[in-house]
């Protein structure tokens, strides 16, 4: 049985295609996230269904989760993301027992119980400075791109301090300290810092391990260093952590399949 997960995230669109019987991956695709969301869903939908030779016909359920997954209208059903995060991740981390996610609007925090149920979770969805919408603005005020914030992050020698707790008054701190000189390096460790320091009231001083980190954030390097130096704890970087949602809804499919 193949299903289909379809993560409609705020920034992107993340898509995959599972096959229960031999329990694999088949294909993924992922899109910059538009206004015509569901143009959008339905185009790399069909485009990961040719990339595994498959057609519609052959998907015994469509799952769509995320914040944008109500405009997903050809989907079977659609599931809460902390759901399939939850899902998504225990398949590559049956152990895990806490889940930060940090996407492009929101932030998660997952706590699981024996068997990878879903105990407790908290969301920050009101304060842009704990997503990576601070490090998109970071990228864009320093004229680089996203991806190359963690290797920067990692030739700082001493984090610069950002007090502001809102994003328009943290590019303000950031604007007075390239006026002032300070190294970009130690600005982008700073910033990475401050967003690790806003998961503290969602996780609390406590935690239960195994951490693993997913989202797209969690592809730069040096940002679970950083969670893990504020939370006081190691923190692991789950596979593919840019689909794990998808991945989550795709797994969660056969439930719904006719």
């Amino acid at each position: 049985m193949i299903c289909a997960g379809i993560d409609a995230g705020s920034r992107a669109i993340k898509v995959v295609l599972f096959d229960h019987d031999t329990s694999r991956i088949l294909a993924t695709g992922i899109a910059d996230q538009g206004i015509e969301q569901q143009r959008l869903a339905e185009q790399l939908y069909d485009s990961a269904l040719k990339d595994a030779g498959l057609t519609r016909a052959d998907v015994a359920a469509v799952v769509a989760t995320g914040y944008g997954r109500n405009t997903v209208r050809f989907a079977t059903t659609t599931m809460s993301e902390i759901t399939c995060h939850a899902r998504g991740v225990t398949f590559f981390k049956p152990d895990a027992r806490t889940i930060i996610e940090i996407g492009g609007q929101d932030s998660k925090v997952i706590h699981l119980a024996d068997g990878g149920f879903v105990r407790d979770f908290a969301m920050n969805d009101r304060c842009a400075a704990g997503t990576g919408r601070f490090l998109e603005m970071l990228a864009s005020r320093l004229g680089i791109e996203l991806r190359k914030l963690g290797e920067l992050a990692s030739q700082s020698r001493q984090p610069a301090t950002i007090n502001s707790t809102c994003i328009v008054f943290a590019e303000t701190e950031i604007i007075g300290l390239l006026a002032q000189g300070a190294p970009v390096a130690d600005i982008v460790a700073g910033v990475q810092k401050a967003i690790a320091t806003r998961l503290v009231s969602l996780v609390g001083r406590c935690v239960t391990g195994p951490v693993y980190f997913t989202g797209g954030v969690a592809l730069l390097p040096s940002m679970a260093g950083a969670l893990g130096e504020v939370l006081r704890t190691q923190i692991h970087v789950v596979p593919m952590p840019q689909y794990t949602g998808a991945l989550g809804a795709a797994l969660l499919g056969a439930q719904c399949a006719p």
